[in-house]
């Protein structure tokens, strides 16, 4: 079993912005999986469902959208890995924005610092660093920006951005994909390795 925390903040406004690539992450496994919208269940501060990744046999995952804002997403991931008996060294993934990779990139990474992402930071204040993420590159603002890092996460990806969106978020549910079938290490070679194009 494999506990998908996606970051993000909650509630129309912010539903369609960079900062919630993880939430949309999160959507996207569901997708796969066949798992429809009423499945999700509000528990552990946030909404969480089950699904099996590659059908009835396949490994189990249990996805989950913390619903504390991004600052205080910790809270809702520890309660449902110590409800679940979830060891996040092994079996917990966090899929969340990167400021620091290039628009499309993904990269899978275990343990390091948070990267000034408020919301693995709290994951990591929770249950330590040593946990796989899903890293999802929305980029840095461009030049002409006039305005805070911060308000660049909060707005929403542009109509141009849309296919990359949807590339990034097909390489992400890869990258989970590949981990349960062939474990971090040879997973990490293949995402983190590809170009994104």
């Amino acid at each position: 079993m494999l506990l998908i925390a996606g970051l993000g903040n909650p509630g129309p406004r912010y539903q369609a912005t960079r900062h919630n690539i993880g939430f949309r992450l999160v959507d996207e496994l569901a997708r796969q999986c066949g798992v429809p919208a009423s499945a999700f269940r509000e528990r552990f501060h946030g909404e969480i469902a089950s699904a099996r990744l590659g059908g009835a046999g396949g490994e189990e995952l249990l996805l989950l959208r913390p619903h504390t804002f991004m600052n205080e997403s910790g809270r809702s991931v520890q309660a449902a890995c110590t409800f679940y008996k979830i060891n996040p060294s092994q079996q917990l993934i966090v899929a969340h924005d990167e400021l620091d990779l290039p628009f499309t990139d993904v990269r899978l990474k275990k343990g390091g610092g948070d990267g000034g992402n408020r919301g693995v930071r709290s994951v990591s204040g929770h249950l330590g660093p040593d946990y796989v993420r899903i890293r999802l590159g929305i980029g840095r603002p461009p030049p002409d920006f006039r305005g805070d890092p911060a308000d660049f996460v909060l707005q929403a990806f542009a109509s141009t951005e849309q296919a990359g969106v949807d590339q990034m978020l097909t390489r992400g549910a890869e990258a989970v994909s590949l981990v349960t079938s062939l474990g971090l290490e040879k997973a990490m070679n293949r995402i983190n390795q590809r170009p994104p194009r």
